[in-house]
């Protein structure tokens, strides 16, 4: 089995399915998992014997017939080529949040995630620039009236579930914002 993904959604599922898999080999491009992944993760991972750390490497294609049979693997460095039988291939991959767009329009965190809501609040104070005598509703970014939801907002969960429910909650905060304009 296959996993491509250097971060913790990655790194969850290789635990995950080392539990029933005699081997999962992580697929990394990057040159080391520090960068994009918990730490207590990364050592949880190099204590499990089943899975296998390739850094560097990249997928360059899929072959198989009606299904996954062969994977066609780069080493980045090198450009060496190899191919692996794969039966079994998981992407987790671009959990990146796409907001450059919004950049000097709402808040943001260091990794582009928008800020909302209590996550504004410094020391206990409104956001600089925050015009309204109150502070930012839950889902609210640093534009009164502008609300963000789903795995784009910082400190989300990152599950379809909990977008859909912020989804909900956001239609209701506008409307309350809406009411109180």
């Amino acid at each position: 089995m296959y996993i491509v993904g250097g971060a913790n959604s990655a790194g969850q599922a290789a635990v995950y399915f080392s539990r029933h898999a005699k081997s999962v080999t992580l697929l990394v491009r990057g040159p080391s998992l520090e960068a994009s992944m918990s730490h207590y993760l990364i050592e949880q991972i190099a204590g499990i014997p089943e899975i296998t750390v390739r850094t560097g490497t990249e997928v360059v294609e899929a072959e198989g017939d009606g299904h996954l049979e062969r994977l066609r693997l780069r080493d980045r460095a090198s450009g060496a080529e190899e191919v692996v039988d794969a039966p079994w291939l998981f992407v987790f991959i671009g959990a990146a949040p796409r907001t450059d767009w919004l950049d000097g329009l709402v808040a943001r965190d260091r990794a582009g995630f928008v800020l909302a809501g209590p996550d504004l609040m410094s020391s206990g104070s409104r956001p600089a620039g925050w015009p309204l005598d109150r502070d930012p509703y839950l889902l609210e970014t640093s534009q009164p009236g502008v609300f963000v939801a789903g795995d784009a907002r910082a400190e989300s969960v990152k599950r379809v579930a909990s977008a859909v429910g912020d989804g909900a909650m956001a239609v209701s905060l506008v409307h309350r914002y809406l009411e109180r304009s």
